[in-house]
């Protein structure tokens, strides 16, 4: 029993919102194949459905959330990672926001790859290899194209 409380001393839950669409059952699809390190990074419990989260406590470095609304057309840039598109919001560097593009339900990353006290930060490469192919379950609607490819808007 000491040994229980000792641990459960040690552990700190991360405080997410779920998205609106979290209890699609493909979410729980995804959510269920979430790695034990990301860009390592340890994984660190959620309180919310369909989410996870990488970091030390306290420090969250990387925060997926499944379920949140399908991005629309946007001038973001895009990027395929092992055959899924993710729309990339620099806006807020070092800490990035990537959403999947063309799939439904849509899944939110939150990376901070800010350097830490030892001048290593979150790759967001290694994050989006790493979990690319666990999104890849979600459905294909659409994709990104090249800007010259896009048909104008009316």
């Amino acid at each position: 029993m000491v040994a229980v409380v000792g641990l459960t001393g040690c552990t700190t839950t991360v405080d997410l919102d779920p998205a609106e669409s979290a209890n699609d059952p493909l979410c729980a699809e995804v959510t269920s194949h979430l790695p034990g390190t990301v860009g390592g990074q340890a994984r660190l419990w959620t309180d919310a459905q369909a989410t996870g989260a990488w970091g030390e406590p306290g420090d969250s470095k990387v925060l997926l959330t499944c379920g949140v609304e399908p991005p629309g057309p946007t001038t973001l840039p895009c990027q395929d990672v092992a055959g899924v598109d993710w729309i990339i919001d620099d806006s807020d560097a070092p800490r990035f926001r990537v959403t999947t593009f063309g799939r439904t339900p849509a899944v939110e990353i939150y990376l901070d790859t800010t350097a830490d006290e030892n001048g290593d930060g979150v790759s967001s490469r290694d994050v989006l290899d790493a979990l690319s192919p666990i999104v890849g379950v979600l459905p294909v609607d659409g994709q990104c194209l090249d800007r010259g490819e896009a048909t104008p808007a009316p």
